[in-house]
């Protein structure tokens, strides 16, 4: 793997969240898409953000923005496949990405080289994290090469969940604790930011290993 660019995914329409822009809520004086560049950013050799609609919301944010190459907001499959293509038309020396979700404000910051090491030991083409008996699809690694696949499967086959995706490729998985709590706990509900808010004191360092 010679150049890993990482993309931040905020393309949903927040449904549950009442609409707008989930990953402008705040916690703890900080938007959860602030949280999450700034763990993601130091993992990667280029971040990018998956946005749909008016860029100009995100005029403060130093990263270049891309929206779903795929109309309809088909869901992070589409934000995944948008980075692949921008990748190989723009960053001819990247062979992967790696996929945060910007309502998960714990995830782990050893994540990116926890996926890479974990997709190597165990000869997979692909790697999303795990913990506590679940998959995170949307957190993975992705080879820039699957681009093609992977507009096929959802344009042809209408593919949308991301895991049905990894089930035709065989996917490792990067297995977190849960202690002091799941590091993907992530924001779909107003009541889960009050419970993020609890949570943001504890030290996250353990997840890391």
């Amino acid at each position: 793997m010679t150049k890993i660019i990482g993309v931040v995914l905020a393309g949903g329409k927040s449904a549950r969240m009442g609409g707008g822009d989930k990953c402008l809520s705040l916690l703890a004086g900080q938007t959860l898409l602030a949280r999450a560049i700034t763990r993601a950013r130091p993992q990667v050799d280029e971040l990018l953000l998956n946005a749909n609609g008016d860029v100009a919301r995100f005029s403060s944010i130093d990263l270049s923005i891309i929206p779903d190459s795929i109309e309809g907001y088909a869901g992070p499959l589409a934000g995944i496949l948008s980075a692949l293509e921008w990748a190989r038309a723009h960053r001819p020396h990247c062979t992967h990405v790696v996929s945060f979700a910007s309502d998960t404000p714990f995830f782990p910051t050893d994540l990116a080289a926890r996926l890479i090491r974990t997709a190597q030991e165990q000869q997979k083409p692909l790697a999303c994290a795990a913990s506590g008996g679940r998959s995170h699809p949307v957190f993975g690694i992705w080879p820039v090469a699957l681009a093609d696949d992977l507009r096929h499967a959802m344009i042809r086959d209408n593919m949308r969940k991301v895991d049905a995706w990894t089930a035709r490729h065989g996917a490792a998985l990067a297995d977190y604790p849960v202690v002091p709590f799941d590091p993907f706990f992530n924001i779909n509900q107003p009541q889960d930011l009050v419970r993020a808010a609890q949570l943001a004191p504890i030290p996250d360092k353990e997840f890391e290993a």
